[in-house]
C-alpha cells in the first residue's frame, strides 16, 4: 500500500466522520433526508460518471451490471437494517458490533473472494482497529451488553456488520477485478437508493418540503462528502490497496467522530474513548506499515 492511497483512505475517513457528523443534526428528519442527499450526490457527480461512460471507459458487461446492480440493493438494506437495528435494541450495542464485525468479515471475503493474502502486521492492525472501535463506541463499559436487548443488538449488529462486508467485497471485486470507475460504481448506488425512495418520499410532497426545512445545506454538505469519502476507498482499492485493509482503515473515522462529537457537540470523551482511540491509531499505524 502506497504511501498516497493510504492518506486518500485516512482523508477519506475523516470526510466519513465529518458527513456523519451533520446527518446526524438532521436525523430527525429521517429517509426524507436520505433521499436528499442521494439526489445531492447523484447530481453533482453524474457529469464526472457520464463523461467516463461516453468516453467508453467503464467495461460494460453481465458482471458489472450484476455488480453495480448488487451494491445498490446491498446499500439500500444496509441503509434499512440501521433503522431497523436502532429500533429493536440499543445503540451502543448494534453499533460497535457492526462497526468492527464489517472489518473482520471484510477480510474474510478479500481472502476468500480476491485471495488476497493476510500479514501478521495487518491481522494486529485489524484486531487493534476492531478493539478500539468496541472501547470508543461503549467508552470502556460493557454494561449495554448485559441488557434485556443485547443479544437482539448483537444480532442486528452482526447482520448489519455483514451488510457492511458485502457491499465492500462487490465494490472492491468491482474497482479492482473488472475496472469500474469509482464514480461510477457510487453513482450506480446512488441511482437504485433514488429509485427506491422516492415513491415513501415523493407521494407526501408538501410533507417532504416542511421535513426539509433547515436542512438543505446540511443535504448539501453530506451528499457532497459522503460520495467523495466513499470515491476515495475505491480509489486506493482500484490502485491496489488490499481490501483487507482498507476496510479497517476507513474506521478510522471512529475516532475522528469521537473527536469531533467532544469539539463540536460537546460531547464527553472520557478514559475508556481515550484509550479506544490509542489502541485505534495504533492499529491504523500498523496497517499502513503492512
Amino acid at each position: 500500500m502506497t504511501s498516497v492511497t493510504f492518506l486518500a483512505v485516512v482523508l477519506a475517513a475523516v470526510l466519513h466522520a465529518s458527513w456523519n457528523l451533520m446527518a446526524k443534526r438532521a436525523s430527525a428528519s429521517g429517509v426524507v433526508f436520505v433521499f436528499a442527499y442521494s439526489v445531492v450526490s447523484l447530481v453533482v457527480f453524474a457529469p464526472w460518471a457520464g463523461w467516463l461512460i461516453w468516453q467508453g471507459l467503464v467495461p460494460w458487461s453481465p458482471m458489472v451490471a450484476a455488480a453495480l446492480l448488487a451494491t445498490g440493493i446491498l446499500h439500500i438494506f444496509y441503509a434499512l437494517a440501521l433503522q431497523w437495528g436502532y429500533r429493536a435494541a440499543d445503540l451502543s450495542v448494534v453499533y460497535p458490533v457492526a462497526r468492527g464485525s464489517g472489518p473482520l468479515l471484510s477480510t474474510i471475503g478479500a481472502v476468500v473472494i480476491l485471495h488476497e493474502a493476510v500479514t501478521p502486521l495487518s491481522a494486529l492492525g485489524l484486531l487493534a482497529v476492531v478493539g478500539g472501535i468496541t472501547l470508543i463506541a461503549t467508552g470502556g463499559s460493557l454494561r449495554a451488553f448485559r441488557g434485556t436487548t443485547a443479544v437482539k443488538g448483537v444480532q442486528w449488529g452482526l447482520f448489519i456488520g455483514a451488510l457492511i462486508a458485502a457491499y465492500t467485497v462487490v465494490d472492491g471485486y468491482a474497482v479492482k477485478e473488472l475496472g469500474v470507475p469509482p464514480v461510477v460504481a457510487d453513482g450506480a448506488s446512488n441511482i437504485i437508493r433514488v429509485v427506491a425512495l422516492a415513491p415513501f418520499v415523493l407521494r407526501r410532497p408538501r410533507g417532504t418540503v416542511q421535513g426539509m426545512q433547515g436542512l438543505w445545506g446540511l443535504s448539501l454538505g453530506v451528499g457532497v462528502l459522503s460520495s467523495v469519502a466513499y470515491i476515495l476507498v475505491l480509489w486506493a482499492m482500484a490502485q491496489g490497496a488490499p481490501l483487507h485493509i482498507v476496510a479497517p482503515l476507513r474506521e478510522m473515522s471512529m475516532m475522528v467522530g469521537a473527536l469531533l462529537g467532544m469539539a463540536v457537540l460537546g460531547e464527553r470523551l472520557g478514559s475508556g474513548r481515550i484509550i479506544g482511540c490509542a489502541v485505534l491509531t495504533g492499529g491504523v499505524v500498523a496497517l499502513g506499515m503492512a
